[in-house]
């Protein structure tokens, strides 16, 4: 049974509080007065029997036992996310067939569980799901080969096509553990580039040609993995994006994260589907993904690195 006085609202309210350690900014994030908020964590720590924050600190500061319940907190908060957004699953059941590609950012993360929810969904349906780099994403869509395609976008006008905007996805530089801070890395260690022939080498070259910032060209790596592996061994630094950061995550302890080096420049990640779909799946699977993509990448990744918190964010439809 749960006990009383522990409501959801109060955990999204704690959450918030942890997040921000303002009680004007958690007000902001729950749609709550500032008094509210107040009497939400008063009734959430007699429920509990302890402080969770130190009330005497601005900006708040969580207790030993705040810290505790934080995890759990989060944990639950997660858990009710996706159950909501199982429930919220679409009817896709007078599809015969569905093939969506995304681009393999997502592998670890969204793609296996986008595809348990559709799978759901199509109940009667042929159902197809293929991961690729966003270029060849774009040539299967195009070639009408796939229905849906999530991809980086190319900046190019897509004849005969819709575009569903999902999250803006800034650069960053990534550099290795202990190095000094990106000024010390840009003048001691080499540049690790993405192979040439992808987007998102292109997208970066053309910012670095544009702030007309030049590097020897000695490393070109095709593999994501792989240059993220190079970068936590001290080999060099990189510039790629947080949905690439987060998706290398056994590479964390050995990575440090730092704004572009060519300032605020953002890419666009988005469903794409062709003009000629007129039905409301386009739309209802862009909204799942946004959800996916918020509970699964985004939230972890703004913990890890707050200064992302403003930067790295769900387009609303």
């Amino acid at each position: 049974m749960v006990m009383k006085g522990l409501t959801l609202r109060g955990l999204e309210v704690f959450e918030a509080l942890a997040r921000t350690g303002s009680v004007a900014q958690a007000a902001e994030i729950t749609g709550l007065s500032q008094p509210s908020v107040s009497q939400q964590l008063r009734n959430l720590e007699k429920a509990l029997g302890t402080d969770l924050v130190d009330h005497g600190r601005r900006p708040m500061r969580l207790t030993q036992a705040g810290r505790s319940f934080l995890a759990r907190a989060e944990a639950i908060l997660a858990e009710l996310q996706m159950a909501q957004s199982e429930l919220t699953v679409m009817d896709l059941g007078h599809l015969t067939t569905l093939s969506i590609g995304l681009i393999d950012d997502f592998d670890n993360d969204l793609t296996p569980r986008l595809a348990t929810l559709l799978a759901d969904s199509l109940t009667r349906s042929k159902f197809k799901l293929i991961t690729l780099p966003s270029l060849e994403i774009f040539e299967e869509l195009e070639s009408q080969r796939l229905h849906l395609a999530v991809s980086a976008h190319s900046g190019e006008v897509l004849e005969g096509v819709i575009e569903y905007p999902l999250v803006r996805d800034p650069f960053i530089l990534v550099a290795p553990k202990g190095s000094g801070g990106a000024e010390a890395v840009l003048k001691d260690l080499p540049f690790l580039r993405y192979a040439r022939e992808q987007l998102i080498s292109r997208q970066i070259e053309g910012q670095l040609a544009r702030h007309a910032m030049e590097f020897e060209e000695r490393f070109e790596i095709g593999s994501h993995m792989a240059l993220m592996a190079m970068v936590a061994r001290g080999l060099g630094w990189a510039v790629t994006t947080p949905l690439g950061y987060m998706r290398a995550a056994r590479f964390h302890d050995g990575l440090e994260v730092h704004p572009a080096p060519f300032g605020e420049v953002s890419r666009t990640i988005s469903l794409f589907t062709r003009s000629d779909w007129s039905d409301q799946v386009p739309n209802d699977v862009a909204d799942m993904i946004r959800r996916l993509m918020k509970r699964q990448i985004i939230d972890p990744a703004v913990t890890q690195v707050p200064w992302l918190a403003d930067k790295l964010v769900v387009i609303d439809n």
